[in-house]
């Protein structure tokens, strides 16, 4: 008696292979901490990735640990204390130069929307010289290229005004409004904010830097490569967050008006500009020419030995290639 075999169709070898790209709902989720420099508008694809279940869907225990600033991020994934944080290249460069092997992984904000916004009696940059300006820090994120602006317009640190490391973006805005500072950069939304409230528009970052990578998001190189496929996963959250927020244009203000508290005319105009601009990219790319643009500055600055590095040595996308692999391009 001949025992007949289960049919085996194409569709079912289908199935199965498209279920097993996926994490297994049933596995036990993997811990991964994650730091972020700021909880504002460039930051909302993170969120979006964290409280929208795309790393819940890759099978990872997200957590996301605000630190405020990149310093902190870097010092959390120096000690392990973090798998990804958010960080600006100039930081990645300084600590790579310094023997720390850091590398970033994934784009998040890949140009700037900063507007110098001035007290109501500086109006032009000519108004600046001699005055207080306010920043995150006195040399990296957005100071950075504050100073590169500025030197363009003729100003020159120290020599011009003086900087004061204020704080966070709100800080920021808080000193401004109080008139402890005269001037500070304000990324949008927030800077509607203060045009709204009298504050003049002094100049636009990306007038003077229209290719720059402001922030990305930044592992230690040799973490990455002992945890890839870990990695890759985390990668694919953030890619899967990216699409959503493009291409869900009222669920994604929605979401960024509530969970970054945004005035929704402000959450509005943050995401037509954040996605015509590519403040934003639509697949998590990091953006290399803007990277270029930081190592030139670095190079121009005497912080660089010798011939100026491709970006290769503070990037690495082969993650995000096998990620959209594992995804589909579009």
């Amino acid at each position: 008696m001949r025992l007949s075999r289960p049919r085996v169709t194409l569709s079912v070898i289908a199935s199965l292979l498209v279920l097993s790209s996926f994490p297994c709902r049933s596995q036990e989720k993997v811990k991964f901490p994650i730091a972020a420099s700021s909880k504002t508008l460039g930051y909302g694809p993170l969120w979006v990735a964290w409280k929208h279940g795309f790393f819940d869907q890759q099978g990872l225990d997200a957590q996301v640990i605000l630190l405020r600033g990149t310093p902190p991020s870097v010092q959390a994934l120096v000690a392990g204390s973090v798998y990804v944080g958010g960080a600006t290249p100039d930081a990645v460069m300084d600590v790579s130069e310094r023997g720390i092997d850091l590398v970033m992984v994934v784009g998040l904000i890949n140009g700037l929307s900063h507007a110098i916004m001035g007290g109501k009696n500086y109006k032009r940059y000519e108004d600046l010289r001699g005055a207080t300006i306010g920043g995150q820090s006195l040399t990296s994120g957005i100071t950075f290229p504050l100073k590169q602006v500025l030197k363009s317009k003729g100003l020159e640190y120290p020599r011009d005004y003086k900087l004061v490391n204020v704080g966070g973006t709100a800080d920021l805005f808080a000193a401004l409004s109080s008139g402890q500072i005269a001037a500070a950069p304000l990324a949008i939304p927030l800077n509607f904010a203060a045009e709204e409230a009298g504050f003049n528009v002094i100049g636009w970052y990306r007038d003077v830097l229209p290719n720059y990578q402001l922030t990305a998001m930044t592992v230690r190189r040799s973490w990455a490569e002992a945890n890839r496929p870990l990695l890759i996963r985390f990668v694919k959250g953030m890619v899967m967050a990216m699409r959503w927020v493009f291409e869900n244009k009222e669920p994604a203000i929605d979401f960024l008006t509530k969970e970054m508290k945004l005035k929704p005319a402000h959450a509005r105009k943050g995401w037509e500009y954040y996605t015509a601009n590519r403040i934003w990219y639509p697949d998590s790319d990091i953006n290399t020419e803007g990277v270029k643009t930081l190592i030139q500055i670095y190079g121009e600055q005497g912080q660089l030995k010798g011939p100026l590095p491709s970006p290769a040595r503070y990037m690495d996308q082969s993650y995000l290639k096998d990620a959209l692999k594992e995804l589909g391009n579009r």
